[in-house]
């Protein structure tokens, strides 16, 4: 009863400490992706701004940090910021891979599972879900678990799309995974 207890102040304490966005009402910040491979990102919130850098990658993953109007600032990977129009941006989410390090990314049949291949820097990967340390990507026609520490476009500490049971399958993987059964 105490662990339901505290769980419930945790969610509750967060969401009193969340800011929201003054146009939309959606957290802040959140992450979003590019509708097209033509994006303009503009020095200010209107098209009489100059543009500051176009994106050329579909699908990228970009966190917005505020809102005005029909504007959105947002920073990417590498921490520029800039203001894109909202009918540039789609809230699908997508991860970047490798923008930490050049090395290959292990891509796992399940967390702490066997590895089913690799991914190398730079790569955009569909989001599927994400745990507490790992996520369920889509690469290509491939689909597998990658530590989150290896990408960027979620939240060290954010849970995304999961079952309400995902608790009880986490416990099942850990005993599993345990020493209890040699």
């Amino acid at each position: 009863m105490k662990i339901i207890s505290l769980i419930l102040f945790f969610l509750i304490s967060y969401n009193l400490y969340a800011k929201s966005g003054s146009v939309t009402g959606l957290e802040i910040p959140r992450f979003v992706s590019l509708k097209s491979n033509e994006v303009n990102l503009r020095v200010g919130p209107s098209t009489n701004y100059p543009i500051h850098l176009r994106y050329v990658t579909q699908n990228l993953p970009v966190e917005i940090i505020d809102e005005f109007e029909t504007w959105r600032k947002t920073r990417d990977h590498m921490g520029t910021v800039g203001w894109l129009h909202k009918s540039l941006i789609k809230g699908d989410r997508y991860v970047l891979t490798g923008y930490k390090n050049d090395n290959v990314i292990k891509l796992f049949n399940r967390p702490n599972g066997k590895v089913i291949g690799e991914i190398k820097k730079n790569n955009i990967l569909d989001l599927k879900r994400c745990v507490l340390f790992w996520c369920k990507v889509r690469y290509k026609k491939i689909n597998g678990w990658i530590l989150k520490e290896n990408i960027w476009g979620i939240y060290n500490l954010e849970i995304y799309k999961n079952k309400f049971y995902q608790p009880l399958v986490n416990q099942y993987w850990r005993i599993l995974n345990s020493n209890l059964f040699n």
